[in-house]
């Protein structure tokens, strides 16, 4: 059976995807995976982007809102961002709660490239965060 992860963010509309669609390819044969925002917006561009450049497709991911979810169980629920940590309610079951804070890579502003960079940069600390969870968890 797999073990169901929630990852939350504000918008669901970066880091959360992001988080989603690494945990979903670097181990999605033991996880079920979901990821949600106090509020639902739109997949960010340059997430989808930063992911492709990893070969992850995450085009097909919507962002969905937290109150979906607030009946469902999870083992885990993760939140990606300080706003989410704090705005995050209790689940039933025995969820395991843990935080980690990302910059938002969306609030870097400038050029494309230098905001695909800002986006690459998150996804890789995301990644380090996921694998570094992995190798001590279940």
């Amino acid at each position: 059976m797999k073990h169901r992860v929630l990852i939350l963010c504000t918008a669901n509309s970066a880091r959360s995807q992001m988080a989603e669609g690494l945990l979903r390819a670097l181990a999605g044969d033991r996880f079920e995976v979901y990821s949600a925002g106090t509020r639902a917006t739109q997949v960010n561009p340059f997430a989808i982007a930063a992911m492709q450049q990893r070969g992850i497709d995450i085009s097909n991911q919507h962002s969905k809102a937290l109150t979906e979810y607030l009946t469902q169980p999870f083992e885990y629920v993760i939140t990606v961002c300080d706003n989410a940590a704090e705005n995050c309610p209790i689940f039933p079951g025995p969820a395991a709660r843990i935080h980690w804070g990302f910059p938002d890579p969306a609030a870097v502003e400038g050029s494309d490239a230098e905001r695909l960079a800002a986006f690459a940069s998150v996804r890789d600390a995301i990644e380090a965060q996921l694998r570094a969870w992995l190798a001590v968890t279940v």
